[in-house]
């Protein structure tokens, strides 16, 4: 049999209602965007205090801590919240996709910057806040206008617009300061990740 194309306008509606599906199963759970976003600040603030209290840059190894123990655990609630959720769409692999993209140029970058250090001695881990905090922040911007969700649309552009502070910094010649860039950048994710994770967990509990 020859099978029945479907008319632009069942398309559209097509498309709708996958985005419709998606959106309620991202929106379901903030639970992944609290995890990240708890675990990076926790690690920010205990690398920031046994900085300030040791002067021992070792600790900045501390940071290896958040791919390590976030990938994995995001991995597991992923595939837990698909069981509950049933099948994929193509949306749910995009918005997968887009911080898979994230977190393996995350890989990258670190390993460009061991390079760095091992082999010319330069110190250029400054460069992993700064990236961070674009790509992560269009991404989540990104879901956001995709699923018109605001807390994430805002969250982002306010992770955004500490990025775009970041590399001005950089350009510029301005050090980075413990005492006042660090409080920003756990500021950052508590905007792109915490609060939306809240606002989403509560929209949930009210459907």
């Amino acid at each position: 049999m020859e099978e029945r194309k479907l008319t632009e306008k069942e398309s559209l509606e097509v498309i709708t209602s996958m985005i419709a599906r998606t959106k309620a199963k991202y929106l379901g759970s903030g639970n992944i965007l609290l995890m990240w976003g708890y675990l990076i600040a926790i690690i920010s603030i205990l690398v920031w205090t046994l900085l300030e209290a040791t002067h021992q840059n070792a600790w900045n190894w501390l940071w290896f801590a958040i791919p390590a123990v976030g990938m994995p655990v995001t991995v597991a609630m992923s595939r837990k919240e698909q069981i509950v959720n049933g099948a994929t769409t193509c949306f749910d692999k995009i918005t997968s996709r887009m911080w898979t993209l994230f977190g393996v140029s995350e890989i990258v970058l670190s390993l460009v910057c061991l390079a760095f250090t091992f082999l010319g001695g330069v110190n250029c881990w400054a460069a992993m806040l700064a990236y961070s905090l674009i790509l992560a922040p269009g991404t989540e911007i990104a879901q956001g206008l995709i699923f018109k969700e605001n807390s994430l649309v805002y969250g982002g552009a306010a992770g955004l617009i500490v990025g775009i502070i970041t590399i001005c910094c950089l350009a510029g010649g301005i050090p980075l300061a413990a005492y006042w860039y660090m409080p920003l950048f756990i500021l950052a994710w508590i905007c792109m990740m915490i609060i939306p994770g809240h606002i989403i967990n509560n929209k949930a509990k009210k459907r």
